[in-house]
């Protein structure tokens, strides 16, 4: 009786400083059928139920780690647009931080990123199935950020145009030799091949991704000049014109990073080029996302993933005997692609429910529209950084950024 009174006051007293200091447009239905509004409003945008009393100590402290748990374990629910419901996730949780007096980043957790583990950590997000991929990415499968040159493109367009965008960007010439560091389903390297005419290893540690990418390399008649290896970027060896890593260097960890540039150092030709195209963290100390998230994306998304702020990024650039030569954020760009992700799932949500259970489902939905709110509010960012040898002549440079835009960025093949 004691606990029930102790939090039932708990609950009156979070509700009242949730009216009085967040308002949020949310109306709080309790599994006994009592309803609340936390905020002054005609009509609700969003209702949230907790069914289960089970679930209030996860309300009360409301970080987006606790809500998350809450929802994919079948606790609480949402009801309103998914947009609206990811704000008012955020509103608890930037609410639950002030009570605390909380700092805004939290210390981020560092992992020991062995061969097994990453193979495992990379098996686990990318080998759901390739059908539940296909359900909600463009007709390429390209899983990473799209950019929208002109902002009104579609995703497939502007997915086309982020790959040109990136060979482009590397001077990738006829001949020369690419390779590809976490290759996905070999959309990069298939228009390498196709377009700007390169020979081409892709390298990936998903069986699914590795599979298909195969598959899709004999179809397109490549297969000689396309390699796919299910292979470690540790164990990867000979000598390339240019290299790309698109969406993998999350996986890396931030104490391995000295170790993957000079890898990609010791792999890349005396007066090749680099792209490192990858998330990052907005905290200049190199600190979790704000108001966290980290522990469920750990849990649930991407097992042992670390997200450095940029100024580390060019650090152990530096470190591993790289010089950056072209830095471009593209911010705007992933917040905008994480929406065509989330609205593609979501008009298929009754196949991928079906194909993936209700849990994963639950945990895909959240996460791909937690995303998109995350890289629009700057929660999260993105660059890509061109690079090259350090202590090189650099007289093949180019010396303006013309180049990368004197050909129309997914033009005419």
């Amino acid at each position: 009786m004691f606990f029930k009174q102790t939090l039932e006051k708990q609950l009156d007293n979070w509700i009242a400083d949730l009216r009085e200091n967040a308002n949020l447009p949310v109306s709080l239905r309790l599994w006994n059928g009592a309803e609340y509004p936390l905020g002054q409003f005609d009509k609700p945008e969003v209702t949230l139920t907790v069914r289960e009393a089970a679930a209030l100590p996860l309300l009360l402290t409301p970080s987006l780690d606790n809500l998350g748990e809450a929802y994919v374990q079948g606790k609480i629910d949402f009801e309103g647009r998914l947009a609206d419901i990811i704000k008012v996730g955020y509103g608890f949780s930037a609410a639950a931080t002030r009570r605390a007096g909380g700092a805004l980043y939290k210390v981020a957790q560092h992992f020991s990123h062995t061969r097994q583990q990453d193979r495992e950590s990379i098996q686990y997000h990318y080998d759901v199935s390739n059908d539940f991929y296909q359900l909600w990415l463009d007709p390429n499968m390209v899983y990473s950020c799209a950019y929208f040159e002109n902002g009104d493109e579609d995703l497939a367009t502007a997915q086309i145009k982020k790959i040109d965008h990136i060979l482009t960007k590397i001077r990738l010439q006829p001949g020369q030799t690419l390779l590809d560091i976490g290759c996905g389903w070999g959309a990069l390297v298939l228009r390498a091949a196709q377009k700007f005419g390169a020979r081409c290893v892709g390298i990936t540690l998903s069986q699914n991704q590795f599979d298909l990418a195969t598959e899709r390399v004999r179809a397109a008649g490549l297969s000689d000049r396309i390699e796919i290896r299910l292979q470690d970027y540790r164990d990867t060896t000979g000598i390339f014109d240019r290299i790309t890593s698109v969406g993998m260097f999350e996986h890396v960890g931030k104490d391995n990073l000295p170790g993957y540039f000079g890898r990609i150092r010791e792999l890349l030709a005396d007066d090749g080029f680099a792209m490192n195209h990858g998330i990052t963290s907005p905290d200049p100390d190199n600190g979790a996302t704000p108001m966290d998230g980290a522990e469920f994306m750990d849990r649930y998304v991407f097992p042992q993933g670390e997200l450095p702020h940029i100024g580390l990024v060019l650090r152990t650039l530096q470190q591993g005997g790289l010089e950056a030569f072209d830095v471009e954020l593209l911010r705007r760009h992933y917040a905008r692609t994480l929406h065509h992700w989330a609205d593609n799932f979501e008009a298929r949500g009754d196949t991928i429910r079906s194909m993936v259970g209700e849990k994963k489902y639950r945990i895909w939905r959240v996460y791909l529209a937690g995303c998109a709110h995350a890289f629009e509010t700057e929660k999260m960012s993105i660059y890509q950084v061109v690079c090259h040898k350090s202590g090189l002549q650099a007289d093949s440079l180019p010396w303006s950024r013309r180049y990368i835009y004197d050909q129309p960025i997914g033009g005419n093949d």
